[in-house]
């Protein structure tokens, strides 16, 4: 087996906990001596073990370090959070070598693991071939900004509403699933106030119990006028209410507002990169999804496409403020759902 083998059995690691590590990345590791794979190990969930510290632990005898090479995706950490450095654990193992995916982002990183290492007897090697596993949270390191994705489903036609005040369910059942694991993937979902009205949504992640579910956003011009017996209410996790407004009665535990006299695209990914959230998936409106749009913020579109017309006066889907130039898209990924097709494509 070649480094790239090896290192691919850590991303698989890595991959094992979609959903589950919140504004941590996804990391997996793997310890080899001889060529042979003696431990595997990633990071479980938000606030547990690291990947490097979950292989050690699985090693038959922790003597079997010495030695050995240490595969992880993501450079190791160097300072003390909710887990103490890697750096320092793999050191005190004996591991005599560290070869990495890709080199951490993240400021309080960013090459300090890997100088640490090499200042105390452990060699190091920088692979790549890793940085497809963590694109928000590279993204959001690199740019200060979270990761956008529009997600709708329309019709042939490019609608994704009949006219009028009742919502229109377009995919199946497949498609459905397909968006729920899109969602696990976020760290907040956003609508507008007139989609929680016609669509009456939960915004929950139903197929998997993550360790903490994305943050539900509702815009609104006057927080007031928020129906409390939405269904979005009913279910627990935190919700942010965007208002022009501010509340003038008590509010659910769960729920908080934030007030401004407008909230632009701008404003709203400020108001998440100050909490350090990465990745925002902004479900609808038509007229929203315009916005971010218009204000060149949308990363991703991720359209499901579904084998009917609507026709007539109905809703078209990103319908709102104009562009004053073409936006060029790469298309990354087609993928056929049941009756339905999902595409998702990228800014260049």
């Amino acid at each position: 087996m070649q480094e790239k083998d090896f290192m691919q059995i850590a991303a698989n690691e890595a991959l094992k906990a979609q959903g589950m590590t919140w504004t941590n990345p996804l990391v997996g590791a793997v310890i080899v001596k001889n060529n042979r794979v003696l431990a595997t190990g990633y990071h479980h969930q938000y606030g547990h073990e690291h990947a490097e510290v979950n292989a050690l632990s699985h090693l038959p005898q922790p003597e079997l370090a010495q030695g050995a090479t240490l595969y992880v995706t993501l450079e190791p950490c160097c300072h003390f959070g909710k887990q103490p450095p890697c750096t320092q654990r793999i050191v005190a193992s004996g591991i005599k070598k560290v070869v990495v995916g890709q080199v951490d982002p993240h400021k309080i990183v960013a090459g300090k693991g890997l100088h640490y290492l090499e200042d105390h007897g452990v060699a190091t090697e920088v692979i790549g071939g890793t940085d497809y596993l963590n694109p928000a949270y590279n993204f959001f390191y690199r740019n200060g900004r979270p990761w956008v994705t529009l997600k709708y489903a329309m019709s042939l036609d490019g609608k994704i509403n009949c006219a009028g005040n009742e919502r229109t369910l377009l995919t199946g059942p497949e498609a459905q699933f397909d968006a729920q694991k899109l969602r696990c993937c976020q760290h907040a979902i956003l609508i507008g106030a007139r989609t929680l009205r016609i669509d009456d949504p939960e915004l929950t992640v139903r197929i998997k119990n993550l360790a903490i579910p994305p943050i539900r956003i509702v815009v609104t011009h006057d927080v007031q006028k928020i129906n409390w017996q939405s269904r979005l209410f009913s279910e627990p996790g935190e919700i942010w209410l965007l208002s022009e407004t501010d509340a003038t009665t008590s509010l659910p535990k769960n729920v908080h507002v934030f007030v401004k006299k407008q909230w632009t695209p701008q404003a709203i990914l400020q108001l998440l990169a100050s909490k350090d959230l990465q990745a925002l998936l902004v479900e609808g409106g038509s007229n929203l999804q315009a916005q971010f749009v218009q204000s060149k913020l949308a990363d991703e579109v991720v359209t499901y496409l579904a084998p009917q017309i609507l026709g007539g006066t109905a809703l078209p889907a990103v319908k709102g403020p104009g562009l004053n130039e073409k936006l060029q898209y790469e298309l990354v990924d087609v993928r056929r759902l049941g009756n339905d097709v999902r595409l998702k494509a990228r800014r260049k």
